[in-house]
């Protein structure tokens, strides 16, 4: 094929990327080729469909031929009023749903786009570091500058307020958080959000949460929202998504709440950038949050998770692998065994055993030394990964 043109893409995209993320995929194919099976347990994408009523829901929308104009960019009144209802049903938080809720093509939708609205060149960023990708990626997008807070088994993988120079304090703009977290699984304990509302009054920058796993606890745990704190809504905003709560990641539908003065600059680039939400994946999160709300306590999710955390850990510890057992997320993190580095722990285990796990160190600098499991295969699967790793002899090589 004849190449046109000698230009080159954006030097942006440079940090889009995963180099470990992409040569795991490379390494996968390779062992695949030789007819292995390979148990992929990397990227966290929901194994299980969504909920019947969820489904029929969205059947019964996608036959209202009404449903296939532009929708609103902010979302459906009915979608706002439903967020606003679910709020407070779960955590007893009041929002306006005029000015305090805005829709999204799932919660990385907003989380890629907020510092756009908020960031020039030269603003720092400050992000949790392990972190998800796209909290990097965006700031890289935006031309922002990145200040990693890390994320240490010491503290308890909440970062340290008092460890970050003045000098970037002043020139902070934004911060980010994530709890329950992705990668480490940590959650926030007693008196951090009042910890956090304190720091942005006092620095003067925003607060983003993630709150994406907040139906994903075990062990009697319900997650709080940042929002529930005194003083939140004056400094920040949170992010949360159907994708893991009902297993509606291909939906794409998400949504921002919180202080309205912050929202408004990313519901004006998302009116740049797209026409929202198909109305009929808003009439079925709608019937996800309805039922949620009629059924306290039934999200049957969480369960499914639990019980593959402990099939999954209790089978490692047996063969001599202890890791501390999350309260949320769909995840597992898991510091590897002495003499291995991230990498090479994760790569012998693709090699030997045909198991997929993600190397910590590419979450950031701070996860080396940790590898992320995802809880994302049924019971009798995660038992064969179990006797993979015992037959591989990789645990006491």
């Amino acid at each position: 094929m004849e190449r046109l043109l000698t230009i080159r893409p954006s030097r942006r995209l440079q940090g889009l990327t995963s180099a470990i993320f992409t040569e795991m995929n490379r390494r996968k194919k390779e062992v695949e080729a030789r007819g292995v099976r390979v148990i992929d347990l990397g990227i966290g994408s929901p194994d299980q469909p969504p909920p019947p009523f969820v489904i029929e829901a969205l059947t019964h929308a996608v036959q209202n031929v009404g449903n296939y104009g532009y929708p609103t960019s902010e979302g459906s009144p009915a979608f706002r009023k439903t967020v606003v209802r679910w709020y407070q049903h779960r955590f007893s938080v009041e929002l306006d749903p005029e000015h305090e809720v805005l829709s999204l093509m799932g919660s990385q939708d907003g989380l890629a786009h907020l510092a756009q609205a908020w960031v020039d060149p030269g603003d720092i960023v400050l992000v949790p570091d392990p972190g998800y990708p796209i909290y990097f990626a965006s700031v890289a997008l935006a031309g922002g500058e990145i200040y990693p807070m890390p994320l240490r088994e010491e503290n308890d993988f909440l970062p340290d307020f008092s460890k970050i120079p003045d000098d970037v304090k002043k020139r902070a703009k934004l911060m980010v958080l994530n709890y329950p977290n992705n990668p480490v699984t940590a959650i926030a304990k007693d008196g951090f959000f009042a910890e956090v509302v304190s720091f942005a009054k006092e620095n003067q920058l925003i607060v983003a949460h993630d709150l994406a796993y907040s139906e994903l606890a075990f062990d009697g745990y319900r997650p709080p929202s940042f929002l529930m704190t005194p003083g939140a809504k004056e400094v920040g905003v949170e992010f949360n998504s159907l994708s893991k709560s009902f297993n509606m990641a291909g939906c794409r539908v998400g949504y921002l709440v919180g202080n309205r003065d912050i929202i408004r600059p990313l519901a004006i680039i998302k009116s740049n950038i797209d026409y929202g939400v198909f109305l009929a994946v808003q009439e079925a999160a709608v019937a996800a949050m309805e039922y949620d709300i009629a059924n306290p306590g039934k999200n049957y999710n969480a369960a499914i998770y639990k019980k593959r955390r402990d099939v999954l850990l209790d089978g490692l510890r047996d063969n001599g692998w202890t890791i501390p057992k999350p309260q949320a997320t769909m995840f597992v993190w898991a510091r590897v065994p002495d003499g291995w580095t991230s990498e090479t722990f994760a790569f012998a285990l693709l090699e030997k055993a045909g198991v997929v796990v993600i190397p910590g160190n590419a979450f950031g600098a701070e996860g080396e030394g940790y590898v992320r499991i995802a809880l994302v295969k049924p019971v009798d699967v995660l038992k064969e990964v179990i006797l993979r790793i015992k037959k591989s002899g990789i645990l006491s090589s």
